[in-house]
């Protein structure tokens, strides 16, 4: 089932949204001429890292619904792109529950057409900012059990959210309300790991009206203090994998780790 879902408001297409430029790198074609503009000014690697995230969501989240987590918050949605995090996870267990949160209205338009469960399970879609931890842990709740383990997925999101306004805080707080077993699913981009092509990009999507907060791998670190990292640790995004068949090996920009609260 799909439980109801607000009607979305005006699509802002004067302005650059994440959500919409991630979706050019990812070649979609959900996005405007004002993402595009943004898109096509970075460099070759941005399209690479948009491929890797998705990839590190769908390992990660196959491995997680194996484990017996039937249950996911994910925040920073973004457009769909088969597969999408539920059916990866009803796949495996059909009756899992998924909770999608984006703050963008056309992620809202194209959610209620295609991020429809199957009959067993059930997802939900929440037009919400990340920023707006409260509101979003509200809705959550009607559709997930919180004194059940539940999979906090946060995929190239928080490189979003500068310090000034506390990442770290944000991903503290949303933490704090899960139950023990459940898990912190992240990715981030780094500063640290090729600085002038992290410069650049960060230069591109500025003049686009959109601030990034690139870290660096101590600082990614941060957000999974208190938890117990799981193998093989915090790496970049195609060196995170559970299964014999390791990704192709190459350079990444971007930092991913999965990891359990106590």
């Amino acid at each position: 089932m799909t439980t109801d879902t607000p009607q979305p408001s005006q699509i802002d297409t004067a302005n650059a949204h994440p959500a919409r430029v991630y979706d050019w790198l990812l070649g979609g074609k959900d996005n405007y001429p004002v993402d595009e503009a943004v898109g096509e000014k970075l460099p070759p690697e941005a399209r690479d890292a948009a491929r890797q995230n998705r990839q590190f969501m769908q390992r990660a989240a196959a491995w997680l619904s194996s484990q017996g987590v039937d249950q996911f918050l994910d925040i920073g949605t973004g457009i769909p792109t088969e597969p999408n995090l539920h059916q990866i996870v009803q796949r495996i267990t059909p009756t899992a529950k998924i909770v999608y949160t984006d703050n963008d209205p056309i992620v809202l338009r194209h959610a209620q057409a295609l991020l429809t469960s199957g009959p067993e399970g059930a997802t939900d879609y929440i037009q919400a900012d990340v920023r707006q931890p409260a509101a979003i842990l509200e809705r959550a709740r009607t559709v997930l059990d919180f004194e059940r383990p539940i999979a906090l997925s946060l995929i190239a999101l928080m490189h979003f959210i500068p310090d000034e306004q506390d990442a770290h805080g944000i991903v503290r707080d949303l933490v704090a309300t899960l139950p023990s077993g459940s898990y912190l699913v992240m990715s981030h981009a780094a500063s640290d790991l090729y600085p002038e092509l992290a410069e650049r990009v960060t230069a591109e999507y500025a003049k686009g009206g959109i601030r990034l907060g690139f870290r660096t791998r101590a600082e990614v670190a941060r957000f999974f203090d208190d938890l117990d990292l799981v193998d093989p640790g915090l790496v970049t995004a195609p060196e995170w994998f559970r299964s014999d068949q390791a990704p192709a090996a190459e350079g990444s920009g971007i930092y991913s780790a999965v990891a359990r609260v106590r």
